[in-house]
């Protein structure tokens, strides 16, 4: 694992298994619900493969990621003000669970509840995943933030994998029993929901609360969201290299939102993969991406976190390029490895970098807004490539080329984020 000198006064590495277990736990919704199966399953099967399918799969990605953008730098802000970070983490996995195993019962026939309780599901999601990140700067020493955030993410590949390596064996078992994916594909959302539930348990039983209510209630109350959200911002303007970090991820992680999102639409469509050759190729890139967070975290704390995203930002256009000009299915499963190896390592980065340039005493409000940064991209970067299907006649590889220029866009900003003064800004 890691020694105990990596971690601040007073954290336990028990602790840090319990936090790296809700990594753990939430990767399947991704991989499973948002990558590898649900996506390509509601443009085929929920939405009758229809003209604007894959636009409506984007804007409801768009949508879920446009309520989060409104409301969680506020609810992070009340969940610091209250030490309640743990009770808002407990909320959104209830509600994160619940919704994805809703989406089991909910085929074309339902196809406006199937879109809200994607939508709903994809903002619980997304307010666990701030919430989580938002405890790294308490449990790791500032120099160690990059193998401390990789270990996590590594260990959250595992549970994708774990997520999608269960789904996968039950759809060949029902494959073979001659079953539609209309059949099969429901039971994977139970499996998925249920992994979740049962991983993200130890996290509330070892991790501990380290707010103190007392020292920062600002507000003893929320107000509106838009309000909590200018107020937040407000605050932000005291600290210009965080705000240039929101630019830069804003821009990259448009690109990562599409690979997330259209991966396995674009295999689909571009290449005709099966389902079973998507779950795969999906497979591969998980055990690529826990591969190169976890090694990559050792190697950004040597080099120094803003290299190291500049690193992989290059890897990443790379990766859209091998996708746009292959015609062969080996040629996309090279291209789906460097995307493997880049997902891992960027996302980990990414979110060593808030932690060493948010202030100590509002992480949850700060991570809020590197959410806020994220769920923007997350718009930004599917909708373009929805788009960009739209106008070209369903041109997926015009879409995928597109995507890449996200990457150089995140690696020009990247480089106007002056690492030494916003690192002391945030100790102020």
């Amino acid at each position: 694992m890691f020694g105990q000198e990596l971690l601040n006064p007073g954290v336990r590495r028990r602790e840090v298994l319990g936090w790296s277990m809700y990594d753990f736990a939430n990767s399947g919704y991704t991989t499973v619900v948002l990558t590898a199966v649900y996506n390509a399953y509601f443009v085929a099967e929920v939405a009758k493969g229809q003209a604007s399918a894959t636009l409506l799969w984007t804007v409801l990605i768009a949508v879920s990621s446009l309520i989060v953008m409104v409301t969680m730098p506020g609810l992070g802000a009340w969940a610091d003000a209250h030490g309640a970070k743990k009770r808002l983490l407990a909320f959104c996995t209830a509600g994160c669970v619940l919704t994805t195993a809703a989406l089991a019962f909910l085929g074309a026939s339902a196809l406006w509840w199937a879109a809200a309780a994607v939508v709903f599901s994809n903002v619980f999601y997304s307010y666990g995943e701030s919430v989580i990140a938002a405890f790294l700067p308490e449990l790791a020493r500032r120099d160690a933030l990059g193998r401390v955030s990789g270990w996590g993410w590594a260990f959250g590949y595992l549970g994708g994998m774990l997520s999608l390596g269960l789904c996968l064996a039950y759809v060949l078992q029902a494959q073979a029993r001659g079953q539609a994916a209309t059949e099969f594909v429901p039971v994977t959302m139970w499996i998925t929901a249920g992994v979740y539930l049962l991983a993200a348990l130890p996290t509330f039983v070892l991790l501990r609360e380290r707010a103190d209510p007392c020292s920062i209630r600002r507000a003893a109350r929320m107000g509106s969201g838009l309000a909590e959200l200018l107020a937040s911002w407000r605050r932000a303007s005291a600290y210009p290299d965080f705000l240039r970090l929101l630019a830069c991820g804003t821009s990259y992680q448009a690109g990562i939102a599409v690979v997330i999102a259209l991966a396995a639409v674009y295999a689909d469509q571009a290449l005709g993969f099966t389902q079973t050759q998507t779950m795969a190729l999906v497979f591969l890139v998980n055990i690529a991406s826990a591969v190169g967070a976890f090694a990559f975290g050792y190697y950004e704390d040597r080099i120094g976190h803003q290299p190291a995203l500049a690193f992989t930002l290059v890897g990443w256009m790379l990766m859209t390029v091998l996708a746009f000009v292959a015609t062969s299915a080996w040629l996309f499963w090279v291209a789906a490895l460097i995307a493997g190896l880049c997902m891992g390592s960027s996302q980990s980065c990414g979110r060593a970098l808030a932690g060493a340039l948010a202030p100590h005493d509002r992480l949850a409000e700060f991570f809020g807004l590197w959410t806020f940064a994220t769920r923007l991209a997350a718009i930004i970067g599917p909708l373009t490539y929805g788009a960009v299907t739209a106008l070209t006649a369903g041109n997926h590889r015009l879409a995928i080329l597109s995507t890449g220029m996200f990457f150089v866009l995140g690696w020009v900003l990247l480089k106007r984020v002056d690492m030494t003064r916003g690192m002391a800004r945030a100790l102020v």
